[in-house]
């Protein structure tokens, strides 16, 4: 009886995650990131414009902030 050292040992590493598996994977976390940013949009949206300027932001800013695409320099030409 022989046996090669390949089937009597389990190698050590895992298979790596397949195509599939990564494409599932992205986009699960790309409907979550979209239901994140709706929650925050809709957050935001609620407050008064006064409570808005206090933390920099106008109402027209509101979903640019959410994505972070409000610079620093936007926000200084509200004041």
């Amino acid at each position: 009886m022989s046996a090669t050292v390949s089937k009597i040992v389990q190698p050590a590493v895992g298979k790596a995650p397949g195509t599939f598996t990564q494409l599932l994977s992205a986009c699960g976390d790309a409907i979550a990131s979209y239901f994140v940013h709706r929650a925050a949009i809709a957050t935001l949206r609620e407050l008064e414009d006064r409570a808005l300027r206090d933390i920099g932001l106008a109402r027209t800013q509101i979903e640019a902030a959410v994505h972070g695409l409000v610079t620093p320099s936007d926000q200084a030409r509200m004041l």
